[in-house]
């Protein structure tokens, strides 16, 4: 597997960008030992981070198609709205599995319409643990300098449409669906879920050397194509 062969890996490390990454993957560790956070903020935090990239694939889905001319406008049309709803139900139920998680020490969400019951959500999520907010600026901060150097900077949404983009985000949620049945397996087997939470520190640092990985590989591809 190309994402796994060592002169693939090597390369992508020889990138300060991917260390970058690897360092804002592994943030949680931090929290835990530093803030004493538990289950319940670092699943919030996956989550919260879900929405940044959920904004993100927004802004590279409308930079693609823009640059498409009339065609790909017209196919943003019905894209962007696809994609907000869609996504943000994904996101919206996930949000309110680990709110009924997380019940027993943040307390429940008020009832309302679903704006407002997001809202809340989303407070409660950033009043989780300690120092939340910050940490979602760094991951804020950071996804936008790849938006900007990478997929602006380097061309890469000359490259790419708005479909292509619109199902990219898709695999953090499958991760996160994994991350929370693991917790909640630990918890019933063990009366711990930090365990599962733990192993999805594992899996989201994973994820982001393999991604680092690929954004390499686009990289190279572009420069073998200039040379």
């Amino acid at each position: 597997m190309r994402f796994l062969d060592p002169a693939n890996l090597s390369r992508a490390f020889r990138d300060p960008i991917t260390w970058a990454a690897l360092i804002v993957d592994l943030i949680p560790v931090y929290a835990v030992i530093v803030f004493g956070w538990g289950a319940a903020p670092l699943v919030f935090l996956y989550w919260l981070e879900n929405l940044v990239i959920g904004a993100v694939t927004l802004a590279r889905m409308i930079a693609s198609g823009a640059a498409k001319g009339g065609g790909g406008i017209g196919r943003l049309l019905f894209l962007v709205p696809f994609f907000t709803v869609h996504y943000g139900m994904f996101c919206f139920g996930h949000g309110m599995f680990i709110n009924v998680l997380a019940t027993e020490n943040l307390g429940g969400l008020e009832t309302g319409n679903i704006i407002t019951v997001y809202g809340e959500l989303i407070q409660q999520a950033l009043l989780s643990g300690a120092h939340m907010s910050n940490f979602i600026l760094l991951i804020l901060g950071f996804n936008g300098f790849l938006f900007v150097v990478d997929y602006i900077g380097k061309g890469e949404f000359l490259r790419t449409d708005p479909s292509k983009e619109m199902f990219a985000p898709y695999g953090r949620i499958a991760l996160l669906h994994v991350a929370l049945f693991a917790g909640m397996f630990a918890l019933i087997s063990f009366g711990e879920p930090m365990i599962g939470v733990l192993a999805l520190i594992v899996l989201r640092a994973a994820w982001g050397v393999v991604q680092s990985v690929y954004r390499r590989l686009r990289l190279d591809q572009k420069v073998d194509a200039v040379s």
